[in-house]
């Protein structure tokens, strides 16, 4: 039986978690060292979750505080609420932010108080005061794998075109085009994946999103990972003829391979992090893709038992599945003065 919609999305978020925590021990050792550690059989404890996971649960929150913005208010700048969620996980690294409200329920989850090796654009971007807007001037010339490893929930409760919202969620801190594309194409694919398209389907289809001359370097990536999945059997090797996941493009493309080319979410998510980069951000993404294509029922139970801040990542996904549901209600929520529940969890700024 095809997993439902809540499924998928909880899949989704517990899957990325999952991904990201399999490969945090791996990064920066090769493939020989992964495989002398771990053996024949591959990866298989997790470790912390890093900074893939956070700032994707902020993701989450900013999408879900705009939505009530624009329930109650009938306007909203979704990248300005969502930058405000990011520069909130800035708090978290343990980073001054004057004049920045700490309202919201996350922001206060004492387990996300700890700094996983954060990537230095998101925190100097952040922390420049600048947030990067698209079709104006870029923020940086970075293409690092920060903006597209976050990005997955915008494919969950997507503000309008959900690859345009990703691109530009990503160029809040990512300016190069492969940086941002890569993200948008990602939000794309899940969003499609959790409507229940087949996944090869699904990543041809988005495909043609990314067209000119920006996009090309993004496309052939993707196009690479495609054609590696559909001949040989899947490898390691094959994984690293893609490029090692510290930019954007190439984190994508691994994590997509890993995705078609393994038969169960186990082996995909195993096959994404068994390479010499940056094994937690393309784990990380395959769990996101794997886990939206077959819900969290495919996720192995001893992972999900060991996961750090498991009910965090469960909390937020019921949310958005709750948010979800009301995409088209006509209800006002409260303004702060108001009692309301929800309005507390999720302020609209």
């Amino acid at each position: 039986m095809a997993p439902s919609g809540e499924e998928r999305i909880r899949g989704c978020l517990l899957g990325g978690a999952v991904g990201d925590a399999l490969g945090s021990p791996l990064e920066f050792l090769s493939l020989e060292e992964i495989r002398r550690r771990c053996g024949p059989a591959g990866p298989d404890d997790l470790g912390g979750i890093t900074d893939d996971t956070q700032m994707t649960l902020f993701t989450a929150e900013g999408l879900m505080r705009a939505h009530n913005r624009m329930v109650s208010k009938g306007i909203c700048d979704v990248p300005w609420v969502v930058w405000r969620a990011y520069l909130r996980w800035l708090h978290t690294q343990g980073v001054t932010v004057p004049d920045l409200p700490l309202n919201g329920w996350l922001v206060a989850v004492p387990g996300l108080q700890a700094r996983r090796a954060p990537g230095n654009t998101c925190l100097s971007a952040l922390s420049g005061g600048r947030a990067g807007r698209l079709g104006e001037e870029p923020v940086n010339d970075s293409k690092g794998c920060g903006g597209v490893m976050r990005i997955a929930p915008v494919g969950l409760l997507s503000p309008g075109d959900t690859f345009e919202a990703g691109c530009a969620l990503a160029a809040l801190t990512h300016g190069h085009p492969s940086g941002y594309l890569a993200a948008g194409y990602l939000a794309a694919l899940i969003e499609k994946l959790v409507a229940g398209e087949p996944l090869r389907e699904a990543a041809l289809a988005t495909l043609e999103r990314l067209s000119g001359p920006d996009a090309a370097e993004c496309r052939a990536a993707v196009e690479a990972a495609l054609d590696l999945a559909a001949r040989g059997r899947p490898s390691a090797e094959a994984v690293e003829s893609l490029g090692e996941g510290w930019v954007a493009e190439e984190a994508l493309a691994i994590a997509l391979y890993a995705s078609l080319a393994a038969d169960t979410f186990e082996d995909g998510v195993r096959l994404a992090v068994t390479h010499g980069g940056d094994s937690d951000s393309t784990g990380a993404i395959a769990g996101n893709i794997l886990g939206a294509l077959l819900g969290d029922g495919a996720i192995p139970a001893r992972w999900l038992e060991t996961l750090e801040l498991r009910d965090v990542v469960e909390t937020v996904a019921a949310d958005l599945v709750r948010h979800r549901a009301s995409e088209n209600v006509t209800t006002v929520y409260g303004w702060p003065d108001v009692e309301d529940e929800e309005w507390k969890r999720y302020p609209g700024w």
